[in-house]
């Protein structure tokens, strides 16, 4: 949301304070700047009666504050409700405003843990790897949320494989890739294993491997072919592409 502009001149004498990031807001700006950049895990907490208060008697935003107030007593949604202080504030563009109604319509549904693999995914897609990385090994190191699934977990491992990958750290690559393998047995996850196993191993570790898993072997003579046919005068691929195009191959997949 880079073209958020400040157009508003109040500032709070007293903060709202966000107890769960402990964060303190002064103007409409940074009310809105931090719903934008924490979409993927806005809950029901943020919808209540304080922020109401404090728009009305802090900010001046009289009727901003009767319309939330209106959403709480008819028991509206959370999307509806910061929809509205968004497009009250107007300070983002329609086509940033069609985005976030997007967002917003695609994680009503979902789990909080969804809800943050979709953000990781989403910095992933947007090139900034090291936070995607970050976001992928907060949901591993978290206790384990049984009711997503062991197969939810195989895709976060998968996706962080391909994170590591375009981050040229194979040796980590390759082990996500594996556990992503021994959850959903996906061939496209094997191909990337192989393949990144292929990047950092010395030769004699590499031969090793596949001596002792003959069941790699096909998998292994397709890296080889296609490793071969992009260094023999087709248009080289990087490395990194390559992994990225798997793992658009096993997104589709799942």
């Amino acid at each position: 949301m880079g073209s958020l502009i400040l157009c508003h001149n109040k500032k709070a004498s007293q903060p709202y304070k966000i107890t769960r990031i402990h964060r303190k807001i002064y103007t409409i700006e940074e009310l809105c700047y931090y719903l934008c950049n924490n979409l993927y895990l806005i809950d029901y907490t943020i919808m209540n009666e304080k922020i109401c208060e404090w728009l009305y008697s802090e900010l001046d935003m009289r009727e901003l504050a009767g319309e939330l107030l209106d959403l709480i007593q008819k028991k509206g949604t959370i999307e509806q409700f910061v929809l509205r202080i968004l497009e009250h504030a107007r300070i983002y563009s329609e086509p940033e405003m069609e985005h976030i109604r997007n967002v917003l319509d695609r994680l009503k549904d979902q789990k909080e843990i969804e809800r943050r693999k979709y953000k990781a995914d989403n910095l992933l897609e947007s090139g900034e790897y090291e936070s995607a990385i970050l976001v992928y090994l907060s949901i591993l190191q978290d206790e384990r949320d049984e009711s997503a699934g062991e197969r939810f977990y195989g895709k976060v491992y998968g996706c962080l494989g391909a994170a590591y990958g375009r981050e040229l750290l194979y040796e980590q690559a390759a082990s996500m890739y594996r556990q992503a393998y021994e959850i959903c047995r996906d061939e496209t996850m094997l191909t990337a294993y192989i393949y990144a196993c292929s990047r950092y191993m010395q030769e004699d570790e590499y031969r090793k491997l596949l001596e002792e898993n003959p069941s790699y072997s096909r998998t292994a003579d397709r890296v080889e072919q296609m490793i071969e046919e992009k260094e023999s005068g087709m248009k080289e691929e990087a490395a990194p592409e390559i992994l990225e195009k798997w793992k658009h191959q096993y997104r589709r997949y799942l």
